[in-house]
């Protein structure tokens, strides 16, 4: 397997050369924590009641804790597929860890990395989106900051980054994209497993 480059390592995606996942341990019924980051076993959104699918995280280079990632769905499953395909509300928090993810290892990372994960074709024809996404990117984090992705029927994906809402992709073929990277088949095996809730 080709060696990533530290940008892919540090990308908003899933993928990287070293990626870990752990089963989140539950503090108190209607929360879970991991890396001491807690999320509520429930969302409200767009008035919908979304569950914590599963909790995952990351680290890059072995010893850099990157962030830390709740995937939240209105009918949880531990199916890949499902997940990627189904047309229910679809929500990802991140909260970072670490002052390295820069806008720049973002950005690249987030375009090498969906590349990777998705067709050729497709990946041609959502070129613009790919870009459009990838821009909004803009600012380094640091721990504490953080993102989310929300995926409405309809609508389309929409990315809130460090609390500001950038956009939406409209339809459902991006966002199909989003989350095969995320959950798909080359997705991390180790961050799938923590997002799908398999143990």
């Amino acid at each position: 397997m080709m060696k990533k480059s530290v940008a892919a390592m540090l990308a908003v995606s899933f993928m990287a050369v070293s990626l870990i996942a752990l089963s989140a341990a539950p503090v108190f019924s209607g929360e879970r924590t991991l890396l001491g980051v807690s999320f509520p076993e429930e969302k409200q959104i767009e008035g919908k009641t979304l569950k914590l699918n599963g909790l995952a995280y990351r680290k890059a280079l072995g010893f850099i804790k990157v962030y830390v990632a709740g995937l939240y769905l209105e009918n949880p499953s531990n199916d890949a597929n499902e997940v990627i395909h189904s047309e229910q509300m679809k929500y990802i928090e991140t909260q970072y860890l670490t002052s390295k993810a820069t806008s720049k290892k973002l950005r690249n990372g987030f375009i090498e990395v969906i590349e990777e994960c998705n067709a050729p074709d497709m990946v041609a024809a959502h070129r613009a989106d790919i870009d459009r996404y990838a821009s909004w990117l803009d600012t380094d984090m640091a721990p504490g900051l953080s993102s989310s992705s929300l995926y409405i029927p309809g609508k389309g994906l929409t990315l809130t980054y460090q609390g500001v809402v950038k956009g939406t992709i409209p339809g459902s073929e991006f966002a199909q994209m989003y989350y095969r990277y995320n959950v798909g088949k080359k997705a991390s095996k180790k961050i799938k497993k923590g997002l799908l809730g398999i143990k």
